[in-house]
């Protein structure tokens, strides 16, 4: 705050810097007359979740469950002045040190790359907050690789039928996760689609330069909306996956079990009539057929063994038996 006064700037007002240094503020936009101040949740794998990038093949639920908590959406703040931008990161905070070094590079001239683009200095404190805001949801590229592999572990298990899925917790965790990425999406796009309309009632200035930078935050802006969209729709897009393999999981429990149900069903279809023939020479009267028969017995066991077979091709020829 001394440091704003001495620029001739202004103090930040208590209640935003309360929101500055609040981790479990969401994503929003509010302004003054002389500041404009944005706190954006980041969306990043967190230190340390390196060896957790494998395929789904190698993939374990312990390493699903590490992936779902490894996800770091720590809030960076933004207080945007005419002259100045002061900006609050959490610790071990990539993007500031990313922006710090770049930012040296240019000052000092060692970059060689063309001036034109992110290559250049940023031309005014809300360019720069644009450019690292921006620097932000494109590292949810990173995490994106993380949670479409380690989801995809949870759904070959899911749906792997030599095995018993029980732990529905990590399956629940899983959601929550999910759901509170798409939380956090929809409030980076508000927030973002605030500043843009502030930015749009910024009073007109005549100066051609001037509306020529203000245009460029406009594009900028939006460039910026357009990628919080497409992280929103891949979001939603691992939600519907993952509730698809639920789907499937107890679809394809179901139709393993109506499989079984049906194969019980032949057997019973084809023992009942053999029960039926043992029950009627079990009745225990002494004037039957084949009773005082020296082969009755084996009559009997081939009639059995040839209603046996008959059911067994008729119920194999209407596919009521089958192995596949």
């Amino acid at each position: 705050q001394q440091a704003l006064a001495r620029w001739g700037c202004g103090n930040i007002v208590d209640l935003h810097v309360s929101d500055l240094i609040n981790n479990q503020l969401p994503s929003h936009f509010d302004y003054t007359s002389w500041y404009d101040m944005l706190v954006f949740r980041r969306l990043a794998a967190a230190p340390g979740s390196q060896d957790l990038f494998v395929d789904d093949e190698h993939g374990t639920l312990a390493s699903a469950q590490r992936a779902l908590r490894a996800i770091d959406t720590s809030p960076v703040g933004f207080a945007v002045f005419d002259r100045v931008l002061v900006t609050v990161h959490p610790t071990d905070c990539q993007v500031r040190e990313f922006f710090a070094h770049k930012l040296d590079r240019l000052t000092e001239g060692r970059d060689k790359a063309p001036a034109r683009g992110s290559a250049r200095l940023p031309l005014s404190p809300a360019d720069l907050m644009l450019r690292m805001v921006n620097h932000m949801v494109d590292s949810y590229l990173e995490l994106r690789r993380l949670l479409t592999r380690q989801l995809g572990t949870l759904q070959r298990v899911l749906l792997d039928q030599s095995s018993e899925f029980d732990d529905w917790p990590l399956l629940l965790e899983s959601r929550d996760a999910l759901h509170r990425l798409e939380d956090t999406c929809e409030d980076q796009r508000s927030a973002i689609q605030e500043w843009i309309d502030a930015l749009d009632e910024w009073p007109v200035d005549g100066d051609p330069q001037v509306t020529r930078d203000r245009e460029l935050l406009r594009v900028r802006s939006r460039d910026v909306l357009e990628h919080v969209e497409r992280v929103l729709t891949h979001v939603r897009r691992l939600e519907s996956s993952a509730e698809s393999a639920v789907q499937m999981h107890f679809s394809a429990l179901g139709h393993r079990t109506n499989s079984i149900m049906r194969t019980l069903t032949v057997l019973t279809a084809i023992f009942l009539p053999l029960n039926l023939i043992t029950g009627v020479f079990g009745m225990n009267f002494d004037v039957m057929p084949l009773i005082h028969n020296v082969g009755g017995f084996w009559d009997a066991a081939l009639l059995m063994l040839a209603v046996a077979f008959g059911l067994w091709f008729l119920f194999r020829r209407k596919r009521y038996l089958s192995s596949r």
